[in-house]
């Protein structure tokens, strides 16, 4: 070989050790709504904990566009006769992102932890005699009494997911958080090179098989067209969208709608309704502390609350938000909405609850997620509202990942505890008396704020086994009565969540609940 040859060969080796593989490469780079610090999407319920689970896990079944269930993991399925006996079929070539197959071991194992957390699960579980292995691709559930919402229940969308997890894992015990995150989703989660606050990154899960369907919504197959995904913290929207338009980022998944102008002036940069469905604020109350362990002083906070104000606070916008007092969603079958209550404050009514509870002035302490754009300009609000009936608050400023963590706990506020904060759950998840999570009162199993309420849990076990529609819809609204009437939390609006991508270098953002990340391509 020629000194040349020489030159050249060793030039293409640089190249190829250098150059080939960072070009060859595509990175979505992202921010997302909010910092991850939680990993374990069975231990809570955080939205952005969620979308890291649809990232790594998988699901049996799943929805499409038009809210079907679908196989995804499953191949298939049966009724017993009797329907008492559901069974499922596991695909061929299911395998975790370490290599080792899927099994109807781990995918029992995984329901069963779900079960113990999740409200729908637990309304599930409490129906279900066992769950039995048939073989190493099938499994079957056995129910104790007829339950028709089982693929309903294996296919919810939103928190808690029953993602599937290799049997060790989810072994865990359901109140500690797993350590290992290992899945068989479209992509595997780069644990080295997370930096909490700063970056967490994923990249193609080359095990991953999708199914052999074209995508819709969360069901059909699940292509990564990209080879890394990162998720960039950047608390700050201005900054974020500056990102943005530099070309510094490729996608905003909830930029904040006061700065929807900016973002539109750009010839290259897309406004996306991704879900046009919507979400749902509301604002939880804890019912074990003091002064909201009593019911009037609870009735008194939702008559001091006006929603115009609040909404107008955090989105801005009316296209995007709507004012509705319905638990279960307004427009919708079971969305039984309540006058003027949360629309126009009663302060009368207020502090004259107050004044019969014997509200002593018991400071309230309200967490406030400061980095959280789907909820982070309600509490200053609220605040001002609940202080004019007669409360006393006391706003603690936070970021949403400790308030994650925080409300767990159910020590006093002075010992760590809380009595009130906001979140959002999408309207899908929403709408359903029986399976929505804020509306279990299911004591120390129910959903952050603990509400024990028999009459509540009567009424949600009528509700998810009758099958008259007109009994069932009766049964709706008296659940929905009774979340207003014990005062279970307060519903303060609905809005549509719109993202913001490079429209010059993305396509194939499917629309959904969730932000999907699977499907989108970027140009090299």
């Amino acid at each position: 070989m020629t000194v040349w040859g020489r030159v050249a060969a060793i030039a293409v080796a640089i190249w190829a050790a250098l150059g080939a593989p960072a070009m060859a490469q595509t990175t979505l780079r992202m921010v997302s709504h909010a910092d991850i610090k939680i990993l374990d999407p069975i231990w809570t319920t955080a939205l952005i904990t969620r979308n890291f689970g649809y990232m790594v896990y998988d699901v049996l079944f799943a929805r499409d566009a038009d809210l079907n269930v679908k196989p995804e993991m499953a191949e298939k399925y049966s009724v017993s006769a009797d329907k008492l006996t559901w069974t499922i079929t596991l695909r061929d070539g299911l395998v975790w992102s370490d290599g080792t197959p899927v099994t109807s071991e781990d995918c029992i194992a995984s329901i069963k932890r779900w079960g113990a957390r999740d409200s729908f699960g637990q309304l599930l579980m409490k129906d279900t005699a066992e769950i039995r292995k048939v073989d190493d691709k099938t499994f079957s559930i056995v129910l104790k009494r007829e339950f028709g919402l089982v693929l309903e229940a294996l296919s919810k969308i939103s928190s808690n997911v029953p993602f599937m997890m290799p049997k060790r894992v989810a072994e865990t015990d359901p109140n500690k958080q797993i350590t290992e995150f290992i899945g068989s989703g479209p992509f595997i989660f780069k644990q080295d090179e997370w930096k909490p606050g700063e970056k967490m990154v994923f990249v193609k899960n080359p095990r991953y098989k999708p199914r052999n369907e074209p995508p819709s919504m969360l069901a059909g197959g699940k292509v990564a067209k990209v080879d890394r995904v990162e998720w960039l913290a950047m608390p700050d929207p201005s900054t974020q969208v500056n990102a943005l338009i530099a070309g510094e980022i490729d996608l905003i998944e909830a930029p904040p709608p006061d700065l929807f102008p900016i973002l539109r002036a750009e010839k290259n940069i897309e406004v996306y309704p991704w879900n046009a469905q919507g979400s749902q604020i509301i604002m939880r109350f804890n019912h074990i502390q003091p002064p909201f362990n009593n019911v009037k002083i609870r009735q008194a906070a939702m008559y001091a609350l006006a929603q115009e104000d609040i909404m107008r606070a955090q989105v801005g916008d009316p296209e995007i938000y709507k004012l509705c007092n319905a638990p279960f969603i307004c427009g919708t079958r079971f969305g039984k909405e309540y006058g003027d209550l949360l629309i126009k404050p009663d302060i009368a009514k207020a502090k004259a609850l107050l004044k019969e509870a014997g509200y002593d002035g018991t400071p309230v302490l309200m967490m406030h997620q400061t980095d959280l754009q789907s909820s982070n300009n309600v509490q200053p609000v609220a605040k001002q509202q609940l202080e004019k009936a007669g409360f006393k608050v006391d706003m603690v400023s936070m970021d949403w990942q400790t308030v994650v963590s925080r409300r767990a706990r159910k020590e006093p506020p002075a010992q760590g505890g809380w009595n009130i904060f906001f979140t959002t759950n999408i309207t899908l998840d929403s709408d359903n008396p029986g399976t929505n999570s804020f509306a279990s009162g299911a004591c120390e199993k129910a959903w952050f704020g603990w509400p024990c309420d028999p009459e509540m849990e009567k009424l949600r076990d009528a509700f998810i086994h009758e099958t008259d529609p007109e009994k069932q819809k009766a049964l709706g609204y008296a659940i929905s009565d009774r979340v207003i009437g014990q005062a279970f939390y307060a519903p303060v609006g609905q809005y549509k969540a719109f993202g913001a991508y490079r429209k010059d270098r993305l396509s194939g953002w499917l629309p959904g609940p969730i932000p999907i990340l699977w499907n989108i391509e970027k140009k090299k």
